[in-house]
């Protein structure tokens, strides 16, 4: 057996699943035969992959956690964890629609009237595409006021304003989208097709990692739901968002596990096979020292992500274990896919080789969805509460 051969075999050894075994089984194959052979391509081309995210919808796995009676499978969040995982191990880009689908499906679940729940939520099994729409120019992480409003005129909810840099945007069906009421801020449902909406791609609509199409700007021109496309209560819409990110922090956290056993796995690929001084590069110790750092800061990541994602199904301490593991897994995976940049040399910095798209998804992500600082923040509030115990 070829050294590239028994490392491939051990690579798959290191990543047990910490969720249904047959469930991980099933999306590491789809994301072999699916995602991996086109990644560098989706990335390059800065596209959605809709027909990807349909065939997941179909295979149950962008409702896993949702309710069965709304279509779908009812598991523990455990089992979200592990699909943002191992689809982010193909492609974060991928893996980022499915935050997007997650966060609208989450907060119409959580807070939305029966009669929306029945009318949107078994969508989402047929493979509805969706946007949450928060950010504003004039606004970022500050969503205490907002510039786009929202007035009851009779029997139906008007809307004006203008939401910017919306990931998935340019490919959602629906939208999810806070605005300001004479109560505060609110959290309503808007069909893409409803008139007066419309997207347009902004002056900084690209990123450089998780691509998944250019962010849009989404306008809002007395665009007119019926009064039920409120979700959840006037004026309470920053509980609501503030709820809803809980959530998604903690598949964020799990899609940068992904990233940072994908840059692990193709840098000892990568050091398997490479010769350097008569021998390959990974019987180096020093090279052997960089793999143990990296993958007992992956392991350690990881066990948080999952004790955040058990934190969701018992409600106990989300926001303390949502925002630890995305701070902590965010900033694993920039490191390391640094350092497999590293010890790629100078195929590391080549553009038709991974490690660079790794690197930038992997950056990204410690700002996106809530930046590290936000996090910190969050975490030394419940310190305070706590008054300083664990």
């Amino acid at each position: 057996m070829s050294a590239s051969s028994r490392g491939s075999k051990i690579v798959h050894e290191l990543w047990e699943p910490i969720a249904d075994a047959d469930l991980v089984a099933s999306v590491r194959k789809f994301v072999a035969e699916r995602i991996a052979p086109v990644a560098q391509q989706l990335d390059e081309d800065d596209v959605y992959a809709t027909d990807i995210v349909k065939d997941m919808a179909r295979k149950g796995w962008n409702t896993i956690t949702l309710p069965q009676a709304y279509g779908g499978r009812g598991e523990r969040y455990r089992s979200a964890a592990a699909i943002c995982e191992e689809i982010a191990y193909g492609s974060a880009g991928v893996a980022i629609s499915l935050i997007t689908i997650f966060q609208a499906q989450t907060m119409i679940n959580l807070f939305g009237s029966d009669t929306l729940k029945e009318q949107v939520l078994p969508r989402f099994a047929q493979g509805l595409i969706t946007s949450y729409a928060l950010t504003e120019a004039s606004h970022g992480s500050d969503i205490r006021t907002l510039d786009t409003k929202a007035v009851l005129d009779g029997d139906e909810w008007v809307l004006n304003g203008e939401k910017s840099f919306i990931t998935s945007g340019s490919a959602a069906e629906f939208l999810v989208i806070l605005a300001e009421t004479p109560k505060g801020v609110s959290v309503f449902a808007v069909p893409r097709d409803a008139k007066g909406v419309d997207a347009y791609k902004g002056e900084n609509s690209e990123t450089f990692g998780l691509r998944n199409g250019p962010h849009v700007n989404i306008t809002l021109a007395d665009v007119r739901l019926p009064r039920d496309y409120l979700i959840g209560e006037e004026g309470k819409g920053i509980r609501q968002a503030v709820t809803t990110l809980d959530y998604s922090r903690t598949l964020a956290a799990a899609i940068s596990i992904g990233i940072a056993r994908a840059a692990f796995d193709g840098a000892r690929d990568y050091a398997m096979r490479r010769k350097a001084f008569d021998q390959h590069i990974m019987q180096f110790q020093g090279i052997q020292w960089y793999f143990a750092d990296m993958i007992s800061e992956i392991d350690a990541a990881r066990l948080l992500v999952y004790r955040a994602a058990d934190a969701l199904d018992t409600h106990e301490n989300v926001m303390r274990y949502a925002s630890e593991a995305k701070l902590v897994a965010s900033r694993v995976a920039t490191a390391v896919a640094s350092q497999a940049v590293q010890i790629g040399g100078a195929y590391g910095t080549m553009v038709n080789s991974p490690f660079g798209r790794y690197l930038r998804d992997a950056k990204t992500y410690e700002i996106g969805g809530g930046s590290s600082e936000i996090l910190k923040n969050t975490i030394g509030k419940v310190v305070l509460k706590n008054g300083g115990q664990s």
